[in-house]
């Protein structure tokens, strides 16, 4: 049979290149192994229909065939990125095709795109993430930290950067569960809103703030930023300018300006491609996301954003890149992931689930592997003096 031949070439072509800690079986009962010893990861193909997939394998056709039950994969997920990877990677030799899409943005879209992410359930995210619900990379200040510890050593580094003070006024766009608005009202005196399009994470939210006795002091609001009014002292986006799309980024920091005061900080916490171009992820990597997890997601290069925050009137007055920060925190999201395994097949289908293995276990590998970064930017308005800036960056680690 025609599939027959193909497989034995690529077969071939695999053990030529690499010794892989792989096992293949058919199911015809033919079993291949690529390495020594015992396999870390073993792919079952359990219909010949299913062999396409893996004679011009990508993180997206390998992806979908996993998730989609067209072939079964064992071992820890981490494993089967790495090897999943090297099988793409040989592939596609020479080329990684990190190609910059642009998406059409708008409120509906963008409001559609969050909810499918963040609506799957409170209980889902709590099996996995730390006990305030921080779903966004953690600061390790000295590599020994637990997850817990370093998402709030996080928080205060933000709002330590920003020069949060007792009775500035906050705005936390994409507010998350509200840990940062919290911590920034518990310990630093703030007044603060937050903001969120995820119907859950509002209700979830709000009820947190009522219980710590905040709600004088912390609004939380299920809002769209292209609707918000008012003059904050200082303005915070993690994880969320990710969702605004690269041509709607002088825009959206244009915005960011409008809202804030004249002498106001901003910081931009958020997830940056590599790629010089703003291209996606390697090897299919954002072409699975964007189908299965992130629909409409855009990665701008730490270039474009310092670009674009000018266009849109504000200075970048820092800037620093916790790349290895978000690889550890996604090394341990994942490992959480796997040993609530049980619990977590529990609250979803098994399509979900392979979906979010398969995708904490690949932000692992590419944080890891510079295909993506994440980068803190302070700003102010831009063409103002700056001389209140302190002059070094001591006051970050008092």
């Amino acid at each position: 049979m025609f599939w027959e031949k193909k497989l034995t070439q690529w077969i071939a072509d695999i053990r030529k290149h690499s010794a892989l800690p792989l096992r293949l079986e058919l199911w015809n009962g033919q079993q291949f192994d690529f390495g020594s010893g015992q396999p870390d990861v073993t792919i079952r193909v359990p219909h010949s229909s299913a062999v396409h997939y893996l004679l011009t394998p990508s993180l997206a056709s390998l992806g979908e065939a996993y998730v989609e039950g067209k072939i079964e994969i064992e071992g820890r997920a981490t494993q089967i990125i790495r090897i999943g990877s090297a099988l793409a990677g040989q592939a596609h030799a020479g080329k990684l095709a990190r190609i910059a899409r642009t998406i059409r943005h708008n409120k509906q879209r963008d409001a559609e795109a969050i909810r499918y992410h963040y609506d799957v359930s409170n209980a889902f995210y709590q099996a996995w993430l730390d006990e305030n619900l921080v779903y966004s990379c953690a600061y390790f200040e000295n590599g020994e930290e637990d997850l817990a510890t370093a998402q709030l050593k996080k928080i205060d580094h933000i709002l330590t950067k920003i020069r949060l003070e007792p009775g500035h006024t906050l705005l936390d766009i994409g507010c998350g569960w509200g840990a940062l608005v919290l911590r920034a009202a518990q310990q630093f005196g703030a007044n603060c809103v937050g903001i969120t399009l995820s119907e859950k994470q509002y209700e979830f939210a709000r009820k947190r703030v009522e219980q710590a006795g905040l709600a004088d002091r912390v609004e939380i609001r299920l809002q769209d930023y292209r609707d918000i009014n008012g003059s904050f002292d200082r303005i915070t986006s993690v994880g969320m300018f990710e969702h605004v799309g690269l041509n709607h980024l002088p825009d959206y920091f244009a915005k960011i300006r409008s809202l804030l005061t004249e002498d106001g900080l901003v910081m931009n916490h958020g997830i940056t491609s590599t790629d010089p171009d703003s291209g996606e992820t390697a090897y299919g990597g954002g072409e699975f996301i964007d189908k299965y997890v992130f629909p409409h997601g855009e990665l701008p290069h730490i270039g474009l954003v310092l670009k674009t925050m000018q266009e849109g009137g504000l200075e970048a007055l820092d800037i620093e890149n916790l790349r290895r920060h978000y690889a550890r925190t996604c090394s341990i999201w994942i490992d959480n992931f796997e040993t609530h395994a049980d619990r977590i097949k529990m609250m979803t289908d098994d399509r979900h689930y392979r979906i979010w293995r398969v995708y904490l276990a690949g932000c692992a590998h590419a944080f890891t592997h510079d295909w993506i970064s994440l980068y803190q930017v302070i700003c102010s308005k831009a063409g103002r003096d700056a001389s209140a800036h302190p002059w070094s960056r001591k006051y970050i680690y008092r």
